[in-house]
């Protein structure tokens, strides 16, 4: 019998990649995405778009009646900024509209596994070693953090209260085609614009701070992985919750050189004002995923930035919006 799958926020960034990935191994995939960032084009031949909110009970209906054997929940508010400035709109979106989700899930009765898209750049805070690791303390310092590590104390009452199958992926920075030039990551989306504009790139202060990069495809993969490898009982918060990474630190500055090597092409970096509040450092470790979900990343970042640059050039001719 062909599996099913569906991918809240599936006509996005990242949740494209993972409809991608999920037909390529034979599922049927169905989409929830409200159009809000995410583009139809983004939704992949064979997949079945609902045009809804997940916070609304049409949603929920199509959770609750689809049986399903993995829900992919990457439908989410993801600008830590505006989650700053109106928490509540955050809220709305990243916890009640995952609660909506769940309890449909709970009440549909199907053996679903639900794999969600959490954060590992936001959940830890400034005050642990890099690179961080799941069990950690958790010190998300923006509304978008704390919202997330809501929904995976959620999962695992869930999971252990009403039994239900649940994941959570805490991302690095992802980066690759497809992607918007909204959060921490969205600084490849901005760059490769600029380069292939030929203007020149802004760095804030003085391009040390670091980041780890994790390559779109890679985090498909880890989706799949997620979504089909036999997993202990979800007993806590962070038994089931992964680190998805690379464990590695790269500069702004190491960033800024590697895409115009990647591009072929030099402009001027120019330095601007730091912003107040951002973490300097930020990298997770992926050694759990590597060895229980048999996951690791497959492309470097020189490869990964070549394929976003050429995504850009060949498709929007320099429009990374």
């Amino acid at each position: 019998m062909t599996k099913r799958a569906l991918v809240s926020g599936g006509a996005g960034f990242i949740g494209s990649h993972v409809a991608d990935r999920l037909l390529a191994e034979g599922y049927e995939v169905e989409i929830l995405d409200n159009l809000s960032s995410g583009r139809r084009e983004n939704v992949p031949a064979g997949a079945k778009l609902h045009h809804l909110d997940i916070g609304s009970d049409e949603a929920a209906e199509v959770v609750r009646k689809g049986r399903f054997d993995v829900l992919c929940h990457l439908a989410a508010q993801i600008d830590v900024r505006k989650s700053v400035t109106d928490p509540a709109a955050d809220a709305r979106i990243n916890i009640v509209g995952s609660l909506n989700l769940l309890e449909a899930v709970r009440a549909g009765g199907h053996a679903t596994r639900v794999v969600f898209s959490s954060t590992g750049g936001a959940i830890y805070g400034d005050f642990v070693p890099i690179p961080s690791v799941e069990d950690m303390p958790k010190d998300p310092e923006s509304p978008y953090g704390i919202a997330k590590f809501s929904v995976e104390l959620y999962l695992a009452y869930y999971a252990r209260v009403h039994k239900l199958d649940t994941v959570a992926l805490r991302y690095s920075n992802v980066y690759g085609p497809r992607q918007d030039p909204h959060g921490e990551a969205g600084v490849v989306a901005i760059f490769c614009k600029r380069v292939i504009n030929g203007e020149a790139l802004t760095v804030y202060g003085d391009g040390l701070q670091t980041r780890d990069y994790v390559f779109a495809g890679d985090v498909a993969r880890a989706n799949l992985a997620a979504a089909t490898r036999p997993l202990p009982p979800a007993r806590q918060v962070d038994v089931r919750a992964f680190n998805i990474g690379t464990g590695r630190e790269t500069s702004v500055l190491e960033l800024a050189a590697t895409l115009q090597r990647a591009a072929g092409t030099t402009v001027p970096v120019n330095h601007t004002p730091a912003r107040a509040g951002e973490l300097p450092r930020s990298a997770v470790s992926n050694a759990k995923a590597v060895r229980e979900l048999g996951w690791k990343p497959e492309v470097n970042l020189e490869d990964g930035l070549r394929m976003t640059h050429e995504y850009f050039l060949k498709r929007e001719g320099g429009s990374a919006s």
